[in-house]
């Protein structure tokens, strides 16, 4: 990005004056500088007070503090009105409101807010999952109970760690650590001696029927105990009707993500009108049998553990009988092909290259990195071209990790709805792992499910020839939707100039980003605007058409507004957002 397009130009070259005089003095701030002027320029927000910008990496208090006595001494200079700081604007803002309160209905004493207790929910595949598990196995009116070691053997096989060796040769603890706190919270009780015995306390059953009512306990026992298709950790204490839609599955093994849902970049009128069904392209798909070719696992070259230690992914996946091929993916961070045997067979068919993209495609993210995606716009990008990538299974892969509490605080309700969107408004398989390590696990035996399930079928490849930027998606849609028991593929040649940024950009997508440079236009307002006016030049045109003078600016700052006022919940436009854009787009 340029440095005149970026949202806060004014700060970005005032960070690029101490940056230079860093470089000469050769400072130690060079770093810090390097790192403040690269989020600025790509951040697509603007800011109203420095303050704000401690959010960006590379900004502390310092260089905040900085910045804003060169905007005080910049406005002071040029007569221009000092913006106020937010924690100033927030005091000001609550006092407002506790006048106007005071006002209305005298003051009142405050009462604290009391939350119910929130029902105990252990982590799934834990070490307490496992157990509460284990226990249900024998009647709810045995009185009996179970030893530890028939406990332990019924129990391991739902649980990822050891009842018996610690997983960490430098600890002592095993997943039977876990029976502490089922006995603490009263879940599990224990009698006899010196043979001690275990049984579910009423609240124990309790939990362990919300456990078996959850989405990963039907799908771990319909695959036999491997939870390929296991998805993000669901709250055993809410029914599972208000857990969120999870994708269904119409195999024993494999998630199948049969009719999405209704998305908002799929409903623009002028994308689907774009290729009818008549002008879609007729032909004769190049059949690939059974035994000619092997799947592989698509790595990207960026997946590393460390700067130092970048080979760990591959050589774990490798010691898992999944050695994957790495490369640089245009889009996802795995992805999985039909790798012919004979490199000439698909040329000799009227093809290129030796591979075929299969419909599974995968975006790794760990916390920090989904936390920063979020703050930069990375994350709506990611999902559009996941979208415009034409691959029918997305799967989300989010590590865990330990982060910093006062970020996680900051972000934590960002995440969450992060995540919910990918999962019902996106269509797409989320899968929550602990680290590296078990994403790994994952890949692996996704990788072994997936040649179980292609390697033994035939594959139908579309010729090269046929196909074009422009009916690409509605050529995939139009066969998934006519012959849904058939898939059909392309080449990965095929699919990386596809893939491409600068291939796949059209004029709509630019348009969807220049409506985003716009503080408040989410991706999905911005969906929405240009479904009602198609290009730049018709929004332009319909600001012109509001006329001049007080009640044409009037109209400009309304017509947002006024022109969207059917749309609800996260894609309303209020007046000030409207009046904002009419005053980029039609000088208001």
């Amino acid at each position: 990005m340029a440095e005149e397009e970026c949202s806060n130009p004014q700060w970005l070259a005032w960070v690029k004056e101490w940056l230079d005089l860093a470089r000469e003095r050769n400072s130690k701030g060079v770093t810090t500088y390097r790192n403040a002027y690269e989020s600025l320029r790509a951040c697509p927000i603007t800011f109203e007070h420095p303050a704000e910008l401690q959010q960006l990496k590379g900004f502390g208090p310092k260089l905040c503090d900085r910045l804003a006595e060169k905007l005080k001494a910049y406005c002071q200079e040029h007569g221009l009105p000092e913006p106020e700081r937010p924690e100033a604007k927030r005091a000001a803002e609550r006092a407002r409101r506790e006048a106007a309160e005071v006002a209305e209905d005298g003051p009142a004493p405050k009462k604290r807010k009391t939350k119910p207790p929130k029902a105990y929910a252990p982590t799934f595949r834990s070490g307490a999952y496992a157990l509460l598990v284990g226990l249900s196995t024998q009647p709810e009116s045995a009185s009996g109970g179970m030893t530890k070691a028939d406990l332990i053997q019924v129990s391991q096989p739902h649980c990822d760690s050891s009842f018996t060796a610690p997983s960490d040769p430098t600890k002592f603890y095993t997943a039977w650590n876990s029976m502490k706190t089922l006995l603490q919270k009263e879940l599990v009780y224990e009698r006899g001696r010196p043979l001690r015995r275990y049984l579910l306390t009423d609240d124990g059953w309790d939990t362990a029927r919300r456990i078996r009512a959850t989405a990963e306990w039907r799908s771990e026992n319909a695959t036999g105990g491997a939870d390929v298709n296991q998805g993000a950790s669901t709250s055993y204490g809410q029914p599972q009707s208000a857990q969120g839609a999870q994708p269904r599955s119409s195999s024993p093994e494999l998630i199948v993500l049969e009719e999405e849902q209704p998305q908002p970049e799929a409903s623009n009128a002028a994308e689907h009108n774009a290729t009818s069904d008549e002008a879609l392209p007729s032909f004769s798909p190049i059949n690939l049998p059974p035994g000619s070719f092997s799947v592989r696992l698509l790595l990207d070259v960026r997946e590393v553990r460390a700067k130092r230690d970048r080979d760990y992914m591959q050589e774990e996946l490798a010691k898992q009988d999944a050695t994957p091929i790495m490369r640089s993916l245009g889009v996802g961070d795995a992805q999985w092909i039909a790798k012919c045997h004979d490199p000439t067979l698909l040329q000799r068919l009227g093809a290129e290259g030796d591979e075929v993209v299969l419909d599974w495609i995968v975006e790794r993210k760990r916390m920090d990195d989904l936390i920063g995606s979020i703050k930069d716009g990375r994350f709506h990008e990611q999902k559009f071209r996941l979208k415009r990538s034409g691959v029918k299974h997305v799967i989300y892969i989010i590590e865990d990790i330990t982060i910093d509490p006062a970020m996680w605080q900051r972000y934590e309700e960002a995440v969450h709805s992060a995540i919910a969107s990918t999962q019902v408004v996106n269509g797409y398989f989320v899968k929550r792992t602990a680290k590296m390590d078990e994403s790994i696990r994952y890949l692996a035996r996704l990788t072994a499910m997936l040649a179980r399930k292609y390697e033994g079928q035939t594959l139908r490849v579309i010729p090269s020839r046929v196909i074009t930027a422009q009916n690409y998606l509605p050529l995939m849609r139009h066969l998934r939707d006519t012959q849904p028991s058939e898939g059909h593929y392309v080449t990965y040649q095929v699919f990386t100039s596809l893939a491409s940024k600068s291939e796949m950009m059209t004029l709509r997508d630019l348009f969807l980003k220049m409506l985003m440079t716009t503080r408040g236009v989410t991706g999905e307002r911005a969906l929405e605007i240009q479904k009602r006016w198609n290009t730049p030049y018709e929004l332009v045109k319909a600001f012109e058409a509001c006329g001049s003078g007080e009640e044409g600016k009037k109209r400009k700052r309304e017509l947002m507004s006024s022109e969207l006022s059917h749309l609800v919940g996260r894609k309303k436009m209020n007046k000030a957002l409207s009046q904002k854009i009419a005053e980029i787009w039609g000088d208001a």
